[in-house]
Formats: C-alpha cells, structure tokens, sequence
C-alpha cells in the first residue's frame, strides 16, 4: 500500500488506489472502483463501485461519487459539489439498471456546490462556477455559471477567462503563460 489512509477511512476489499493517493478521515471507497495516482479524497468523501478516477485528481471535502461517473485526470471537483446518476429518481421505483454515464474530462473543475446531472460529458478544461447546476454537455475551455448553467465565456488552461467572443472565429494568447488558442466553429483550440 503506497497511499495514505486517515485511521477513520473505509477501503474496501478489491479497491484499486493509486501511489502517493491521499485518503482523508471518514472517506469511503467501495471495492471496485479505481483510483489514480497522486490524488487527495478529502473528508466525508464517497466512492461507488462502477467509478473510475484518473490520476491527480482532487476531490474536496462531502463530495459523493456515485457509481457510472468517470473522471479523467487532473480534475478539480469543489467543495460539496454534486454527482448524480439517475435522471428521474424515486424512493419506490428500483432505478439501478437505469443510470446514466457521467464524464468529467481531463483538468475540468467543478466549482464549490455545483451539481452535475447524470449523462452529461464535461469538455477539457472547462470551468463550472460554484453553485452551477450542469444539464447538457459542456464544450471544452467553456465557463459555464447559473442555474441551468449557460456559458459565458472561454476559460485557458491556466485557469483565466479568455478574452473571446462565445462565437465566431477569433484567437488570442493567455496572458500567463503565452499559450495561444483559436476560436473556430463555436470551438476553442489550444494551438501552443
């Protein structure tokens, strides 16, 4: 075992955890989900069973991820954001056969007490501001706020709002790190 375990934290049987993960107090992870290397689960953290969880992934305080969501590396879930995974739930109608897929692709964040609704993909590196409620799938670079969520802009990979219309075609460079990325076809490219 080369991750760390609070004393308080349950593993189960048959997870899969990766080196220099972090796992905090009263963390909880069913035994077939995989988690990557270099992770940090924070306090009062679920992890369902059907869960896949790439590599430098942090997931902040009372956050539950429930079975069918798979997330890619380097993603930043906020605090006491929220996972679902049936879309029409009922207390008195058995559902597990119906949930649906999440995908949070690579370096995306979900701000502190966003909800993504099950069956969405969230694109690379966008950014969903905290409080944002996610229905429909969400382009890479994009900056999504509100309830439903709606983009407002375009979001560099450093972490900063581009200066670009959310149409149209169009190019600039992040002020940070001088990258450059191209507007085109309602698509936002990173080129350098």
């Amino acid at each position: 075992m080369k991750y760390i375990k609070h004393e308080t934290a349950i593993i189960d049987d048959g997870a899969s955890i990766g080196d220099n993960t972090r796992v905090w107090h009263f963390v909880h992870i069913c035994g077939q989900a995989s988690i990557g290397e270099g992770c940090s689960l924070g306090q009062n953290v679920f992890v369902g069973n059907k869960v896949i969880i790439g590599n430098n992934v942090k997931i902040q305080n009372n956050v539950s991820v429930y079975d069918n969501v798979y997330i890619e590396d380097d993603v930043f879930c906020g605090p006491s954001m929220v996972f679902t995974n049936v879309y029409n739930p009922r207390s008195f109608i058995e559902r597990k056969t119906e949930y649906r897929d999440t995908v949070i692709k690579r370096g995306a964040t979900l701000g502190a007490n966003c909800t993504i609704v099950c069956g969405v993909t969230v694109g690379a590196f966008s950014l969903v501001g905290a409080g944002a409620v996610v229905n429909k799938d969400v382009p890479a670079y994009a900056l999504m706020v509100g309830v439903p969520g709606k983009q407002i802009g375009w979001i560099s990979e450093y972490g900063e709002q581009l200066p670009l219309p959310l149409q149209g075609e169009a190019e600039c460079a992040c002020e940070h790190t001088g990258a450059k990325y191209i507007l085109s076809n309602n698509t936002l490219t990173k080129v350098s």
